[in-house]
């Protein structure tokens, strides 16, 4: 396995605390499937049958879906060393739920589901931790999509925001917050449009319960932000 590779697979959170020698034997167990791809080709097409977890080890990929309208959105950008398709993948009829695209000359490994789960060839001792490793992804995963959820019962706009705030502030622990989602994202994960976020951000900010710069927030009265997420 070239250094390259070993550097994406080793920020993974699929192979989190396997590292050198042990990680390369992990690969080794698993056959991936290395594919490159161009930029602006298909990595994955939703509704595609899906063969294997997707691990991008060099370059850019975007994860699109479709709106009512037709219209392609952009979910999430995925970076070296990043998952796709793992909440899928054990399904029954595993079908990719996204579309992947390249954003620009990309290397992909795809690892069969079988060879995550099954029984290892080699006896390898690190396949316990890939296994648990695996069972957390998918557990925050649901826990992610689970708050999501919750965020859409929330009827007003500056209710959605208050609570998504105030979730990242949890995890902090502080009031200054660099979040990982950038307005388009934000705005799609709060189902909302994002002139109606970008709107209702600078009348929060003018009425000083926020301040922000670019994926910066500083949360400048939490009280009221609690009472506005109830």
């Amino acid at each position: 396995m070239s250094k390259h590779f070993e550097q994406a697979l080793a920020r993974c959170p699929l192979f989190k605390g396997i590292r050198g020698e042990n990680l390369s034997s992990l690969v080794n167990c698993l056959q991936p499937r290395s594919v490159d791809h161009r930029g602006g080709e298909y990595i994955a097409i939703a509704g595609g049958r899906l063969n294997g977890i997707g691990v991008v080890v060099a370059g850019r990929a975007a994860v699109i879906k479709e709106n009512a309208r037709g219209e392609r959105v952009v979910m999430a950008i995925l970076e070296p060393g990043e998952l796709f398709g793992e909440i899928a993948a054990f399904a029954e009829d595993p079908r990719w739920p996204a579309t992947v695209q390249a954003q620009d000359a990309s290397s992909v490994l795809f690892i069969p589901r079988e060879t995550i789960v099954g029984m290892c060839a080699e006896s390898c001792p690190w396949h316990k931790a890939l296994i648990s490793n695996m069972l957390k992804i998918v557990s925050e995963k649901a826990l992610m999509l689970n708050q999501k959820v919750n965020y859409l019962t929330i009827k007003s706009l500056r209710g959605r925001i208050s609570a998504f705030l105030l979730d990242h502030y949890k995890k902090a622990r502080q009031t200054t917050l660099t979040l990982p989602l950038n307005r388009n994202e934000m705005a799609d994960y709060l189902n909302v449009s994002r002139p109606a976020l970008s709107r209702e951000m600078g009348r929060m900010k003018d009425e000083g319960l926020i301040d922000f710069y670019l994926s910066t927030f500083r949360i400048l009265d939490l009280d009221a932000l609690k009472r506005y997420a109830e």
